[in-house]
């Protein structure tokens, strides 16, 4: 490849380490072998006090934070709509830059065909400029630990990834982005991790299709929000703990019936939330 200072290329899996001018770095990434809707993460460790690496996967450039001395981390979100195949992943150091590939594996998402008949409920502005905001919300202090935990103990009704056919044509730009858990009106919904509440919005005062809302920054791009809830108990600014009551289920929005939806957001793109519950990242 012309024109970039690049000494070789690497695919990345495990532990890395690498030679820089006047330092070193080792990266690791978790999962070493990613699926699409997988949160990618790379951490760096240097051993000098040099200026953090600098992080893009494809064409785009993520955050990096320190997590520790000398100890940084970027997230990357995959999504069902990116292409599986080699991923280029650069890190750009002091005075270097190294290249390396992830491999992203195709998973199999389920399919449903919907069927749309009569007028369909339109969101309003206000609703969709609050979502909006609140999704772009990358803040650099980290507030969840560990594992993510169930946010209500309703059984799953729809799964992450979920694409779908309307009126016989496929959506390309399409899924569905968290999961669904069906139970009845009034189950408790708990925070599945520490953060801040960043949203809060009501169907009464127009949040006609996300229904009422609460949206929680657990630092660092990492972003949880809950739709169609019945009841709301916390309020914008609120610290929540992990476990704790944060609202009811309800139907409240575009909702065939009672249930919840769960979404996670990687810095701003909407991934499995599954993994972090089982796997975690610190």
């Amino acid at each position: 490849m012309k024109g970039l200072p690049i000494k070789g290329w690497g695919v990345l899996a495990g532990l890395l380490t690498l030679s820089f001018p006047a330092q070193a770095l080792e990266v690791k990434i978790k999962p070493e072998s990613p699926q699409q809707g997988d949160t990618v993460s790379v951490t760096m460790e240097t051993d000098s006090n040099g200026k953090k690496p600098e992080v893009s996967w494809g064409k785009e450039s993520y955050p990096v934070f320190a997590v520790g001395n000398n100890q940084y981390r970027a997230l990357i979100p995959t999504t069902p709509l990116d292409d599986s195949g080699k991923i280029p992943l650069t890190i750009r150091g002091d005075d270097s830059v190294r290249n390396f590939v992830v491999w992203l594996r195709d998973r199999d998402f389920p399919t449903q065909r919907i069927q749309l008949s009569g007028d369909s409920l339109d969101a309003t502005q206000l609703e969709l400029d609050q979502v909006a905001k609140f999704k772009k919300l990358v803040t650099s202090k980290k507030y969840w630990n560990g594992t993510f935990v169930r946010p209500n103990q309703g059984s799953v009704s729809t799964v992450f990834g979920v694409r779908r056919y309307y009126n016989g044509d496929f959506a390309e730009n399409y899924y569905h982005k968290g999961v669904d858990y069906a139970t009845g009106t009034g189950s408790p919904v708990v925070a599945p991790a520490d953060g801040k509440v960043a949203l809060v919005g009501k169907e009464s005062e127009g949040f006609h299709v996300h229904g009422s809302t609460i949206g929680i920054n657990h630092g660092q791009g990492v972003l949880s929000i809950f739709l169609h809830l019945n009841t709301i108990n916390v309020k914008e600014g609120e610290m929540v703990k992990v476990g704790q009551k944060i609202g009811t289920v309800g139907s409240t929005g575009a909702s065939t019936g009672p249930h919840l939806h769960w979404g996670l957001y990687v810095n701003g793109k909407a991934v499995n939330p599954v993994p972090w519950r089982f796997d975690g990242i610190q």
